[in-house]
């Protein structure tokens, strides 16, 4: 199957891309630096350079690699590192969320994409009875949470809307290889292989709507990923069985 990620050189998409490639798929990955791009050919991908807040650009390269599904790992979190998860690093994160997944999904439904897979996140539930499930609403009680927030909605609602299939992916936050923490340093929480692991099997599994990606315990509840997309979180089951 021929597809598309957008955000492959990043954290999930670089546990990714080789996952897609092994299970026999035909992936075009794309990246913003030019630096990136040997990396994602040596991972088996076709690199794309792409500013994915260039809608015309966008439009192009779905065109020209012709997927039958996008996954969507689009951040803007580089600066992180350096400033922390300041208001500026994540008002910049959420205008990226907004701006390309409106041209990914726009390009999508253009170029007659069956499904399209898109990163969100499963950490602003609003207060309320635990575990949380995919339609409980989601809310922010501090700056931080607002100013992603925004993000998430758009996201989710372009991705949701579009004419065809959409599946979002609510991650928990992000631990092992690349992510800063080699532990889960937060709730609710999934490592990064379980998380890529979970774009993977939504490329052919599941219906169209929301899955919680998180690990077991932390107030959030991963059954529906379990019963639609047969994931586990890491450590429980092989990850990579059936891919």
């Amino acid at each position: 199957m021929r597809i598309f990620v957008a955000g492959a050189s990043g954290v999930i998409g670089r546990q990714l891309v080789p996952m897609l490639v092994a299970a026999g798929h035909e992936v075009s990955g794309t990246t913003r630096r030019r630096e990136r791009l040997a990396s994602l050919e040596a991972m088996g991908a076709a690199p794309v350079l792409l500013d994915a807040t260039d809608s015309a650009a966008v439009t192009r390269a779905v065109e020209e690699a012709r997927p039958e599904v996008v996954i969507h790992q689009l951040t803007d979190l580089a600066a992180a590192s350096r400033d922390g998860y300041s208001p500026t690093v994540l008002a910049a994160n959420a205008r990226l969320r907004t701006m390309a997944t409106a041209h990914l999904v726009a390009a999508a439904e253009t170029a007659g994409v069956r499904r399209v897979v898109a990163q969100s996140g499963a950490w602003l539930y609003a207060a309320g009875p635990e575990p949380h499930r995919e339609d409980d609403p989601l809310g922010a009680s501090d700056e931080a949470g607002r100013l992603t927030l925004g993000g998430i909605l758009a996201l989710e609602g372009d991705v949701l809307g579009a004419h065809l299939e959409g599946v979002v992916l609510r991650y928990g936050l992000l631990y092992g290889s690349g992510t800063g923490s080699p532990t889960a340093a937060g709730r609710p929480s999934v490592h990064v292989e379980a998380a890529a692991r979970a774009a993977l099997l939504a490329v052919e599994h599941g219906s169209s709507g929301i899955y919680n990606i998180v690990d077991d315990g932390g107030g959030v509840s991963n059954d529906r990923a379990r019963q639609q997309l047969s994931w586990v979180p890491l450590g429980q089951g092989s990850m990579m069985e059936g891919s």
